[in-house]
């Protein structure tokens, strides 16, 4: 009787076995591509209609800066600007394929140079605030092998209030002078 309790139990792990190779195959299909119409051009206003989109906000020209030297963090530079209505306070940014990003602020006070980190930065209609070299900026550290020039990367911007940006930043190499000057 062993023999036949053996096959018995040696068919059911290879169906069980079967069974769960399956509903891993299950998990790896894709999910359906989101409408290109939804989605935004790099550089581009965010659609104010879109779901996600706070009111009344602007980035303009976000551009990602990759490092001179592989492995140290890049930068993230962009406009952002309300239309009308309220000041607004940036609070976070993330850019996709960065493991994280931080707003930093370059100051220069009594003939030395400091870069600091920033919680947030307030803007309105009146006032908008250019993230560029020797100001604010977002420093992106770990960034993924995927950020390479020439593609975009998508940006989320959030607002004090919960409410978020989106749009898209295109990459681009940093020259050597330009990533020792991004700081100062």
């Amino acid at each position: 009787m062993r023999p036949m309790r053996s096959a018995v139990l040696s068919a059911a792990l290879a169906g069980a076995a079967a069974a769960g190779l399956l509903a891993l195959g299950a998990c790896s299909n894709q999910a359906p591509e989101a409408d290109a119409s939804a989605s935004a051009t790099p550089g581009s206003a965010p659609d104010p209609m879109a779901p996600d989109n706070a009111p009344h906000v602007t980035v303009i020209e976000p551009v990602v800066k990759l490092p001179a030297v592989p492995g140290n963090p890049g930068v993230l530079y962009f406009t952002i600007q309300q239309d009308a209505g309220k000041a607004n306070t940036l609070a976070a940014v993330h850019v996709d394929g960065a493991g994280r990003a931080e707003m930093h602020q370059t100051k220069t006070e009594n003939g030395v140079t400091s870069m600091n980190r920033v919680q947030s930065v307030e803007f309105s209609q009146d006032q908008p605030v250019e993230f560029k070299a020797g100001g604010y900026h977002v420093m992106l550290f770990d960034l993924a092998s995927t950020v390479k020039p020439g593609k975009d990367v998508e940006v989320t911007f959030t607002l004090a209030n919960g409410d978020k940006v989106s749009t898209f930043a295109k990459v681009e190499e940093t020259g050597a002078m330009e990533g020792m000057m991004d700081h100062m």
